[in-house]
């Protein structure tokens, strides 16, 4: 197989969790083996379970209850840090196909080691593709990425007070 890609779905519109998760589906289809990792999330994303069930690994839950700009410093560490072992968790099964949601946010948050996010990109093994989402990717995140994707919103109906949908936002 050849070197694996790096994907990054970014921007303010809705969908890139839900491309990351279609071409997790994919890739199910054909054999690969598939590890999500999702961060700032408290693993209650619908996409999740059928997933686990098909045979994705998944490592999620490490999420506050609160956003992170409202947590104590010491709560944003500690997410930190159970974050940061959930993605060291991850990295020790190898997979084809490594997704990392959200994490543009984490790391623009510093709410993961930033290190460890950075090489699980940039030094992947040779065969494995890496999917990463949020809405503001770094630079470097911008300059690996082979496929980039970026979603614009253009409307919403949580704008006009519809709370998030069971199924549809998550």
């Amino acid at each position: 197989m050849e070197r694996g890609m790096v994907h990054l779905y970014w921007g303010t519109g809705k969908g890139k969790t839900t491309a990351a998760m279609g071409l997790a589906l994919r890739a199910l289809g054909k054999g690969m083996g598939v590890t999500v990792v999702q961060f700032l999330k408290g693993g209650m994303s619908g996409e999740l379970s059928p997933l686990e069930r098909l045979g994705a690994r998944i490592y999620s839950g490490a999420a506050g209850d609160r956003f992170f700009f409202q947590m104590s410093e010491a709560e944003r560490k500690e997410l930190a840090q159970a974050q940061t072992r959930l993605l060291h968790q991850a990295l020790q099964v190898p997979c084809d196909l490594l997704i990392l949601d959200e994490a543009c946010a984490a790391w623009q948050l510093g709410a993961v080691d930033r290190e460890m996010l950075r090489q699980a990109v940039l030094g992947r093994p040779e065969h494995c593709e890496v999917v990463l989402t949020g809405r503001e990717p770094a630079d470097w995140m911008k300059e690996a990425a082979h496929y980039s994707t970026e979603m614009v919103c253009h409307s919403h109906p949580f704008d006009r007070g519809t709370q998030a949908r069971p199924g549809i936002e998550f």
